[in-house]
């Protein structure tokens, strides 16, 4: 296919891009936009590491061609956060120590970010199958759950 013009909405911002419309989303955001926080892992959608959030869902970015994100809205990593403040996932992340090396946690975090805008108050089940898609090999998951769980409480307006 021949390149093109690409219009879509990317953390806010309404984005025209010149690709080839099979190019991979991941790598149209990183190489074309100079957004790196999304992390090129496996490139076959067994990871999460690109884990980007399309018109509300989860969604591989290694595997989604950028013309199937024409007219949609696309956040990353880079929009999470909020004039300088980090979302609840961030910081109770943070806070319950679920970063170690740090390469997982953009994918996890636009994971939980997702579970939390469809479901504000998640049991542990939730939290594991909305993660289910994100490898991580220093936390073990445990610190990461314990986070989503206070991350919820907090966007709820209550103590974890």
């Amino acid at each position: 296919m021949p390149a093109k013009n690409i219009s879509f909405t990317l953390n806010g911002e309404t984005k025209d891009v010149f690709a080839n419309p099979g190019e991979m989303l991941v790598d149209v955001l990183r190489d074309k936009l100079g957004l790196t926080g999304t992390k090129i892992g496996c490139r076959t959608s067994s990871c999460g590491a690109c884990t980007v959030i399309v018109d509300g869902l989860a969604v591989n970015s290694c595997l989604t061609p950028i013309g199937k994100v024409a007219g949609a809205a696309v956040e990353t990593i880079e929009g999470v956060a909020e004039q300088g403040k980090l979302h609840p996932v961030q910081q109770s992340l943070t806070e319950k120590g679920g970063v170690q090396c740090g390469f997982c946690t953009p994918g996890i975090v636009m994971s939980s970010k997702v579970l939390l805008n469809q479901n504000p108050n998640p049991d542990s089940a939730d939290i594991r199958t909305a993660l289910s898609g994100n490898l991580c090999r220093c936390t073990g998951y445990i610190k990461v759950e314990e986070a989503v769980v206070n991350a919820a409480a907090a966007i709820r307006g209550k103590e974890a």
